[in-house]
């Protein structure tokens, strides 16, 4: 068994020394003159989002702290990029997957899933996603991955080439190598943790800004400190936002929040399409909404200096959604106003 989990291990090492890291881009904004942008595109990797690299480290963590042996079939609740990628790392160990996920998930995700050889056990509706992966990994005699609890504790938070020590190493040869801010969307709370932690641990002078959309709990907990509130609501924007507070999210390391309208989300996706030619997930354009919004005052206040965020997933996954114009009238509203307003801002 401890031949087969060092194998395990081995195949998954191998695979990130074999992925070179994703680039970091700068966003060229003529009206932010001395506020320079970078956009960290995640969507590079096999997987195809940020998630791969939080896949890895769910994988490697069960591994190493023995809740993962041979035939042990894994349980995640996710419906999106979380499970695209942890089937990606079952079919690489020779275990089997299975993605628990509401009735309503788009057929383009289970698609993603059942490519790399994943199972799927829907369930009525997301807030039931949870509870039914408990069981099922119960029933079969499986492991729940349970992303939402282990996220904040399986990455290596001191280095290790995580996303933290990547952006900084990257940023070394920039005009302000130390950004002013880094702006990072919560889906489990897992990144913004890292990136917390890491900031403190090597003392840099930068402020984390976690951006929220509408129906998520994050902000309104951050704000009054209560890790109980409930929202009852599914958010929006795919891969960010929870009804409730999960574990892996870390209030005490994030130095500010900022509620994101859905609507500026997707028009921002849009307006970012237009100036690189690019498709990109609506969670990066809640991010990138933050980010304008920031290097904005930062303008007019006569601050030079640099922001980073994240491009946390390609928008090809999203053409029946976001990108569809009467999808998104239908589901997130009138975006007119808000493509206005990046249009003058930029």
């Amino acid at each position: 068994m401890v031949d087969w989990v060092a194998r395990a291990v081995g195949k998954i090492n191998a695979d990130a020394h074999r992925s070179a890291d994703t680039h970091l881009f700068k966003l060229q904004v003529p009206k932010l003159d001395g506020v320079d942008i970078y956009l960290k595109d995640e969507s590079t990797h096999p997987t195809g989002s940020l998630k791969h690299r939080l896949a890895r480290s769910l994988f490697l963590y069960a591994l190493c702290n023995g809740k993962i042996k041979e035939g042990t079939t894994i349980v995640e609740a996710s419906s999106g990029s979380t499970a695209v990628s942890e089937a990606y790392f079952a079919r690489m160990i020779g275990v089997p997957f299975i993605a628990v996920v509401p009735e309503s998930t788009a057929h383009s995700k289970i698609r993603l899933i059942e490519l790399y050889g994943g199972k799927i056990h829907y369930v009525g509706s997301a807030p039931k996603m949870h509870d039914a992966s408990v069981e099922l990994a119960r029933s079969i005699g499986g492991y729940f991955m349970d992303q939402f609890t282990y996220a904040e504790r399986a990455t290596d938070w001191r280095g290790n080439n995580n996303i933290a020590e990547s952006i900084y190493r990257q940023m070394e040869f920039e005009p302000h190598p130390v950004p002013r801010r880094i702006v990072m969307s919560a889906g489990t709370g897992g990144t913004s943790a890292t990136l917390g932690r890491y900031i403190r641990y090597k003392s840099y002078d930068t402020a984390l800004t976690v951006v929220d959309p509408e129906d998520s709990v994050f902000y309104d907990s951050f704000q009054s400190g209560d890790r109980t509130l409930t929202s009852g609501k599914s958010s929006r924007i795919e891969g960010i936002g929870r009804p409730e507070v999960e574990h892996s999210f870390q209030p005490d390391v994030i130095d500010e929040m900022m509620k994101v309208p859905d609507a500026a989300s997707v028009a921002t996706i849009h307006w970012l399409q237009r100036r690189i030619g690019r498709r990109a997930g609506a969670s990066t354009g809640t991010n990138l909404w933050g980010v304008l919004n920031y290097a904005r005052g930062m303008v007019a206040a006569g601050e030079r200096g640099s922001i980073v965020t994240l491009m946390c997933d390609s928008g090809e996954r999203y053409l029946d959604t976001y990108y569809d114009p009467e999808w998104v009238l239908a589901h997130i509203g009138d975006i007119s106003g808000y493509q206005s307003q990046l249009e003058e801002w930029t």
